[in-house]
């Protein structure tokens, strides 16, 4: 196997293999970035002399190379190779000779990795907030749309108070809206390059930091150099803690509408081609989609704990149990973008039940009603709450149903365009990040 650190002994096979663990598998999802951290690496060497202006070249048009093979899908680690910083710097070597040996001057795979990662987090977050905004959009549409549809809202799985579908979309846009502004604040953090710290204390090498950070567009540094290294891992976490709170939302939501789907319930009916059926009992039409949805979207709230307790009791300075981070972060941004696929495409074609609560069974939830009527009329709220109470127990006579919710954002008063307003303020940093970086 061929290592950046070789020398002149040899390792235990199994220690090799155990120290090697997923990395040629994962570091596939980092080649594309560890080239272009690579190509402001080279740009900035020649810059400052350590690199002949024709060597540069020849590193560019490599790396050009290396880039056009990976989004073709052709590029693979080899058999032997230990990590995809290995795999470039030996297809370099192989095509440039001692040039692509001098690639490596004044970095480590320390700092070398973590601008990937910081580089993919990038791009992964502003996608999730791209496929963020068009499942608001969507949710905000439809509160629009069933704003004057009733549904029981409960406490304790109790029936409690009337609600509406107008609330029960617009709460999860709310939440999205306030989901989005901790994609943000991992972003700003994610946007500070760290190359130049090599393996955490520098170099002697005059590097040029802002250069590389300008280069691959990245907003700012992380200055000290110590505290570079110290971000690898602090990223991920910083990250799965965003990615964490979409998913909590998600699973939320894909709950209630397990629960809403089923024929107790009968609030919301997912069409045939959104459901699975069962092997022994041919009337079933199951939400497989948002079962996975929410069984998923657990899995990513545990995301945030898993790199904790990898990270916890480590000390400054690189530590190769950051090595196995990748196994659990790398992952999670498919995972969380295939659920706000699904959940958008499932929800788009949701059908709801614009009936429901002309069943007597929800009568009693307007007693709050009769409640706030006769405190208005002057009775004080503990006397009419008994009065009311008295005369649930003692008459079949139904409450009347008559509604008047006019606070902002009650059932007829919304207010979705202030919910639009903190979501759009939000979004307006990631419109910049993507007119910037693509």
């Amino acid at each position: 196997m061929k290592k950046l650190w070789e020398k002149n002994y040899d390792t235990d096979q199994l220690l090799e293999k155990f120290t090697v663990g997923k990395d040629r598998e994962l570091d596939l999802f980092l080649a594309k970035y560890d080239v272009q951290g690579s190509k402001a690496h080279a740009k900035m060497l020649a810059k400052i002399g350590l690199l002949t202006e024709t060597e540069c070249e020849g590193l560019l048009g490599g790396l050009d190379e290396i880039a056009k093979s990976i989004e073709a899908g052709h590029f693979k680690i080899e058999d032997g190779i230990e990590d995809v910083h290995s795999q470039i710097e030996v297809l370099l070597t192989d095509k440039l000779g001692d040039v692509g040996k001098k690639i490596h001057s004044g970095r480590s795979r320390n700092d070398q990795v973590l601008t990937a990662i910081k580089l993919m987090a990038k791009d992964e977050l502003l996608m999730i907030a791209v496929l963020v905004k068009d499942l608001f959009e969507l949710l905000l549409a439809h509160s629009d749309q069933y704003k004057d549809i009733l549904m029981p809202g409960y406490t304790h799985m109790q029936v409690a108070m009337p609600s509406s579908f107008g609330l029960w979309f617009g709460a999860y846009a709310e939440s999205l809206a306030d989901d989005l502004i901790l994609l943000e604040a991992a972003l700003k953090i994610v946007d500070k390059n760290p190359l130049g710290s090599a393996a955490g204390y520098g170099s002697s090498f005059p590097l040029d930091r802002e250069y590389t950070a300008q280069e691959m567009g990245f907003t700012g540094l992380n200055v000290n150099v110590v505290y570079a290294q110290m971000t690898r891992g602090k990223t991920e976490r910083t990250v799965a803690t965003a990615i964490s709170a979409i998913a909590a939302t998600l699973s939320k939501m894909a709950m209630d509408v397990c629960l809403y789907n089923g024929q107790n319930f009968g609030f919301l009916t997912l069409p045939d081609r959104y459901t699975t059926g069962s092997s022994i009992m041919p009337h079933k039409k199951n939400p497989d989609g948002f079962e996975l949805v929410r069984a998923k979207c657990n899995q990513l709230q545990a995301l945030p704990v898993e790199l904790s307790f990898i990270l916890n009791n480590l000390p400054s300075g690189y530590h190769r149990d950051l090595q196995t981070t990748k196994e659990h972060f790398v992952p999670a941004y498919q995972t969380l973008k295939d659920c706000l696929m699904m959940s958008y495409q499932m929800l788009k074609h949701i059908k709801v039940n614009q009936e429901i609560v002309s069943h007597a069974k929800y009568d009693d939830m307007f007693s709050v009603e009769r409640v706030n009527e006769l405190v208005l009329s002057g009775i004080p709220f503990r006397d009419a709450y008994k009065q009311v109470g008295e005369e649930l127990a003692n008459t079949s006579e139904s409450p009347k149903r008559t509604l008047n919710h006019q606070h902002v954002g009650s059932l007829g008063n919304l207010s979705n365009e202030l919910i639009r307003q903190s979501f759009d303020a939000t979004y307006e940093f990631f419109k910049k990040h993507q007119n910037t970086d693509h």
